[in-house]
């Protein structure tokens, strides 16, 4: 299997290009040689040539610290969840957002929205959370580049959760929003995200999230489910979650 890289650039079968600086890092420390084959992939998933496949691609020219490449044929790829599955989770210290933010693009995740909430241990924000957030699309990129899916998640501003439930539009007609829930009465996953259009998980930190902000996210149309009687941590919760709607038939 040829090295698979994500180019965010035009890819024209025939056209000779220049790799992206990320992409040609990977090439030269793999030690690629002019001739040698590659993969790339450029799409968001938004329906253009690209976005739901790939290239082949051969190396054409190694410079010090460039690469180009002349791209090949397009393949179409089907790899992706059958449901856009938009996850927003309450930020895990230290390398546990590195490792949720890894396994939910290989899961399929459509976005990633990563939020401080009440009982947040992680604070982020100006330069700090930029460069957080420039670190985990990269951390995504390369799952997806492992994994074989031709869409990267989406990964948006870092936000305060009381922000980001003002910030929300009224629940599409055919759009589902679920919040993980240690309270009574709360619907098993499975039962309560039956249905085909776009869906939104929300995951509260360690201990969930506070009464206070159960209640907002209620209020803008969330509905409260369980995953059972165990208490999973705030990094294992929402991947549980995720790999029953993706991989488990739900999606």
């Amino acid at each position: 299997m040829s090295a698979r890289f994500y180019a965010d650039i035009a890819l024209v079968p025939g056209t000779t290009v220049q790799l992206p600086p990320a992409a040609a890092r990977h090439v030269q420390v793999l030690r690629l040689q002019p001739g040698d084959s590659l993969s790339l992939f450029n799409g968001q998933g938004d329906g253009t040539p690209g976005s739901e496949g790939e290239f082949t691609a051969a190396v054409a020219r190694m410079g010090r610290s460039d690469v180009e490449v002349t791209v090949g044929a397009y393949t179409p790829t089907s790899r992706e969840a059958g449901r856009a599955i938009h996850l927003a989770v309450s930020m895990p210290a230290n390398e546990r957002m590195d490792w949720l933010v890894e396994k939910a693009a290989e899961l399929g995740a459509a976005s990633i929205q990563p939020l401080m909430s009440e009982r947040s241990v992680l604070r982020l924000k100006g330069e700090r959370a930029d460069k957080k957030l420039s670190h985990w699309r990269g951390v995504a990129i390369a799952a997806c580049e492992q994994c074989g899916r031709s869409r990267v998640p989406l990964m948006h501003d870092v936000a305060s959760l009381a922000d980001w439930l003002k910030g929300l539009e009224d629940v599409p007609e055919d759009g589902t929003r679920l919040l993980l829930s240690l309270r009574e009465g709360s619907r098993p996953l499975a039962q309560a995200a039956s249905g085909k259009g776009a869906l939104t998980f929300l995951s509260g930190p360690e201990g969930g999230l506070s009464p206070v902000e159960e209640a907002a996210a209620l209020a803008r149309g969330f509905s409260a489910v369980t995953l059972g009687p165990r208490v999973l941590r705030a990094e294992t919760a929402p991947l549980a979650c995720l790999s029953l709607l993706t991989l488990g038939g739900a999606a």
